[in-house]
């Protein structure tokens, strides 16, 4: 999966970055490689599902779809 990541440099040093089209998946760093590394971590953690919720989905059909 390919998603755009917006980097900027922060007023306080280092830099944040921000993914627009999960809201609130944002990261920071000291440098540019490990704002990189923040922001792949914090994207896996946005994407992965939580327990609670599928609870009550037993019957549920999972799909995939393509965007």
């Amino acid at each position: 999966m390919n998603l755009k990541v917006l980097l900027e440099p922060s007023d306080e040093g280092g830099f944040t970055a921000i993914v627009p089209s999960l809201p609130g998946c944002i990261s920071e760093g000291n440098t540019r490689d490990e704002t990189l590394a923040n922001i792949r971590e914090a994207i896996i953690l946005y994407l992965e599902p939580v327990e609670d919720d599928t609870m009550g989905m037993e019957k549920a059909e999972q799909l995939e779809v393509a965007v």
